[in-house]
């Protein structure tokens, strides 16, 4: 600090004895103490999900896919939700969130609670639960939506299953009975990928959004309808991962699908007065036959537009990332416009074992600029020169309607070993004075000693002063994990399995991921860390 005080700034120039000097990036300059969240499973006395008559195998001790939101009335406030105890065919024993306390940036524990009665270890109607999310209105309301399901029937139909929101009104310490926003019974439907966003201007509104799947092969009982995929145990993103390889089979060997087998549209429901009611759900974009979308996710640009992002599964077996506008709350939504194409021919596999990985690969994160309406997305993409999967990044400053040439973002080394430059499911936000933070795995780290090392990593971007489809501009990698952790011991779910996100929150003048980490043999637990900027050289624009 004693150098600072010698110094001044000027158009982005450092002033030293009347010499002026380019001043170099600032990039974050701190990342705080590494903090557990997770703990030892409330779970372990429940009987009520009759665990060893259920199909598949339970994972006790694992905190998988994280999601968070910080208040926007005390930013010393993070909420975190997770799955508990996740299952190998889909789903976990319950969900689970913690509060932090006010000083959790010196290591205080987070109080762990229970938001809402959903499955029956909570007291619920429900054996499972999975697709975590939750937001917070401007008003403070936290809302937290959960995909709740019973097991597949016997003829590997899906169980009845639906979507539900719980609310809490001081914080995240208790939560409501929820509230039932979709229910099915029919076993050809599955409701699944579901998120929540709060509206930032309106504190009243509130969207949510999934996919809802209807499969006519199950229970077809002919010859003339060949599943696409199994119904995989109410797992909707192992199920559009097989869709869109048989898809892509079908069409390389010029082949249609012999009938209607699937439809899997975008639903869409808000709430205006905090939830004490819902709209009835209807469907924002229909791709059509043979066709799904997932992986829905909504942002509110500083407009006022609504925009439902979501992957699009198309009949030959083409991914995209589509997005829908509405400029009326919700009302109506206009005609899809395509964001980027994922080029998605591999998932990842861990470097020496080639065991797969539970990745993003089909999946994307997005971001809003909440001050220039600037909007970013993240996706796992296997087009660059690597042949890889690696971080692609594109950008819009017009509301959606156009999109940057996709490029490569992370800082993965090249290495002898290819599959050590894989980077995968990455997470992006916007942090103060515009800075574009962006989180990944990799394997870097990895040496033949027996074990797949990988860590966690922060790379960071300042929009506003930078380009940032330049990849030269990308700068600032911050290490998150302490130690390297072992990917073999991350439980079997499609693949070892952290989840299928990981949460990125600016809270503030900070920023805090929230990652997960296999911290024993089928054993996983979710940590976050702040990250803190240098407040002088942001405001600068430098």
């Amino acid at each position: 600090m004693l150098l600072r005080s010698r110094l001044f700034r000027s158009g982005g120039f450092l002033l030293i004895a009347g010499y002026a000097f380019c001043a170099p990036p600032a990039w974050p300059a701190d990342v705080g103490k590494l903090i557990k969240i997770t703990a030892p499973t409330p779970f372990a006395n429940c009987t009520a999900d009759g665990v060893g008559g259920q199909v598949g195998t339970n994972y006790p001790n694992t905190g998988i896919e994280p999601t968070a939101a910080v208040n926007p009335l005390d930013p010393d406030k993070l909420i975190v939700g997770w799955q508990q105890d996740r299952w190998s065919n889909g789903g976990a024993r319950g969900l689970m969130a913690a509060v932090s306390a006010d000083d959790r940036n010196q290591g205080a524990p987070f109080r762990i609670v229970t938001p809402g009665k959903v499955t029956e270890c909570q007291g619920g109607p429900f054996a499972r639960a999975s697709d975590p999310w939750v937001d917070i209105s401007p008003a403070g309301v936290a809302f937290y939506m959960h995909l709740a399901f019973q097991p597949d029937l016997p003829n590997g139909g899906f169980g009845p299953n639906g979507m539900l929101v719980t609310r809490s009104f001081n914080g995240g310490r208790s939560w409501s009975a929820p509230a039932t926003l979709i229910y099915d019974t029919n076993p050809q439907v599955l409701n699944d990928k579901n998120s929540i966003t709060a509206d930032p201007e309106l504190a009243p509104v509130v969207y949510a959004v999934w996919d809802r799947l209807q499969d006519f092969t199950i229970g077809a009982g002919n010859g003339d309808k060949a599943a696409v995929a199994p119904s995989g145990g109410h797992d909707g993103v192992l199920m559009a991962r097989a869709r869109h390889n048989a898809l892509k089979s079908a069409a390389k060997a010029a082949t249609t699908l012999p009938a209607v087998q699937f439809v899997g549209p975008a639903y869409f429901s808000r709430t205006t007065n905090f939830g004490f009611s819902w709209e009835t759900p209807k469907i924002i974009f229909d791709p059509g036959d043979n066709a799904q979308t997932i992986n829905n996710l909504v942002v509110v640009t500083p407009d006022g537009a609504v925009i439902d992002f979501f992957t699009h599964i198309f009949t030959d077996g083409t991914l995209q990332i589509n997005l829908v506008r509405s400029t009326d709350k919700g009302r109506t939504f206009g005609a899809a416009i395509n964001a980027a194409t994922i080029n998605s021919a591999t998932g990842v596999v861990t470097p020496d074992a080639q065991e797969p990985v539970r990745d993003a690969s089909i999946l994307y994160d997005v971001a809003v600029d909440d001050r220039t309406g600037a909007l970013y997305l993240v996706w796992q993409d296997t087009g660059f020169a690597s042949g890889v999967n690696n971080v692609a990044f594109s950008t819009s400053h017009d509301g959606g309607l156009t999109w940057s040439t996709p490029v490569r973002i992370d800082k993965t080394p090249a290495n002898a070993n290819p599959l050590r430059q894989q980077a995968f499911i990455p997470a992006i936000t916007v942090g103060p004075h515009g800075v574009l933070v962006m989180t990944y795995y990799d394997f870097r780290n990895d040496t033949s000693n027996g074990q797949e090392s990988t860590d966690y990593w922060a790379l960071f971007c300042k929009s506003r002063a930078a380009d940032c489809t330049n990849p030269a501009n990308w700068g600032g990698e911050k290490r998150l994990t302490n130690t390297s952790f072992d990917m073999l011991n991350a439980p079997e779910a499609g693949g070892h399995f952290l989840g299928d996100y990981m949460a990125l929150k600016r809270a503030g003048e900070s920023v805090y991921p929230v990652f997960g980490e296999a911290t024993g043999k089928n054993q996983t637990d979710i940590f976050t860390r702040k990250i803190s900027f240098e407040d002088e050289d942001l405001a600068a624009g430098n």
